[in-house]
């Protein structure tokens, strides 16, 4: 028997190299390599810290950056939408990165993108970079709400953008872009994406494929899930 109480089982196997974690209260969600969470229960998809349009951000500050990093954030959305098929997709906050990022170039790639998945549910918990750069455009076809935000009426789940504690309540969120470093025999490491969970507070790693990343920001007790590749694993020690 499913110990979500609000909804009958998804048909959707897990998805490969996924993490399953149960959080207080039974809601089992799972953690996906391509750096999302998936409540299979509610249908629905999570990603925090896309961070739209930060790489034209700093190329008009005359920075030697990345091209194509639009490209790569929605090609990788589309694949947690594939391998979920997710009815509804919530972004935790920093959709988009900056007001000067927020151009012609990144809206003619992101309609189209958005007209593909007109099907979708899609909702924007506000973040404190969406904040300064404003809201997209309404042909996104996106809600706007502010946190903390209940995804599910009736569930111990809440989304937000800041790791915040609240009582009663599991909060998903995103903020802190975090990673752990793994350390091999020769002194080789290699730093890595990561879920952090915490009986209240699961904060996803940044989804955006130009954003900083910081490992002094987890909870000294948390559990640790890193992004190896094409799989999540839990990691026991980290730095």
């Amino acid at each position: 028997m499913n110990a979500d109480p609000f909804f009958a089982p998804s048909p959707i196997a897990p998805p490969a190299g996924a993490q399953a974690i149960t959080l207080p209260g039974g809601t089992t969600v799972w953690l996906l390599p391509q750096r999302a969470v998936w409540w299979p229960a509610a249908r629905t998809a999570f990603v925090a810290d896309v961070h739209f349009g930060k790489a034209a951000t700093f190329r008009r500050a005359g920075q030697p950056v990345p091209h194509g990093t639009t490209a790569d954030n929605l090609a990788r959305l589309d694949a947690v939408l594939a391998v979920t098929g997710a009815q509804h997709l919530v972004f935790l906050g920093d959709f988009l990165h900056a007001r000067s990022g927020a151009a012609d170039a990144l809206w003619g790639q992101l309609l189209p993108w958005r007209e593909r998945h007109a099907g979708i549910r899609m909702t924007l918990v506000r973040g404190n970079h969406d904040l300064h750069a404003g809201d997209p455009p309404a042909a996104l076809g996106i809600t706007l709400v502010d946190e903390p935000w209940q995804p599910v009426e009736g569930a111990e789940v809440l989304a937000c953008h800041h790791p915040l504690g609240i009582e009663g309540s599991t909060v998903l969120a995103g903020h802190l872009h975090p990673t752990v470093t793994l350390y091999g025999l020769a002194r080789d490491a290699a730093r890595l994406p990561c879920f952090a969970f915490t009986p209240g507070l699961l904060v996803l790693p940044a989804f955006g494929a130009f954003t900083g990343t910081s490992s002094q920001s987890i909870a000294p007790l948390a559990q640790r899930f890193a992004v190896v590749g094409d799989r999540v694993v839990e990691v026991r020690s980290s730095s």
